[in-house]
């Protein structure tokens, strides 16, 4: 467990960072997009938590957002620095948690009968949120996966999770009884 005794280092003042196998890297570059959108990700995540969703959510949410940390660290180490620096990832584990979450909150929906809006209650407006910076950080993973490799689970995390974020949205607002915003392709 890291020990951080100072918030600032100056180290990143000319606009490069580390990674965590010591490789300075521009601020900009792919890799740190990537992560950093992943992290953005889990901020997003408290903004719904704070918003007061559902106790079950809760507790469901904060896994999701140390799984994100593991998901942050397996994408801030090459993969050829992980047999010399392993670090906690994202694991074929994470996906299937998700599938069964996605399942099971299934049960308790309607099936789709047309497209929904972000919105309804308040935390389910975050969720919708945080779908759309999870679909982001599943693109920007996408294309560092074609210049560099990583994990072998990241990806499909990503795309699980989008896909769990739009179901917990929909289950949100059914436990508080409200309905999810219709989109009416007349207006």
């Amino acid at each position: 467990m890291p020990r951080i005794t100072k918030v600032y280092t100056r180290t990143g003042d000319e606009g490069e960072t580390r990674l965590g196998g010591g490789q300075r890297v521009p601020k900009d570059s792919l890799r740190i997009e990537t992560y950093g959108t992943v992290d953005e990700l889990s901020s997003v995540l408290g903004g719904a938590v704070a918003t007061g969703v559902d106790a079950e959510l809760e507790a469901v949410l904060r896994r999701i957002q140390n799984d994100l940390f593991n998901l942050g660290s397996d994408l801030c180490i090459l993969e050829e620095d992980k047999e010399r620096m392993p670090v906690p990832s994202v694991e074929e584990r994470h996906v299937t948690g998700l599938e069964e979450l996605i399942d099971r909150l299934s049960e308790d929906l309607e099936p789709l009968a047309n497209f929904i809006l972000p919105g309804g209650t308040p935390a389910a407006a975050w969720l919708h949120l945080a779908r759309t910076v999870c679909r982001r950080a599943e693109r920007l993973l996408v294309a560092l996966a074609r210049e560099e490799t990583v994990g072998p689970f990241t990806l499909r995390y990503l795309n699980r999770l989008s896909d769990a974020l739009f179901v917990m949205a929909r289950w949100q607002n059914h436990r508080q009884g409200i309905e999810d915003p219709l989109w009416n392709s007349r207006l």
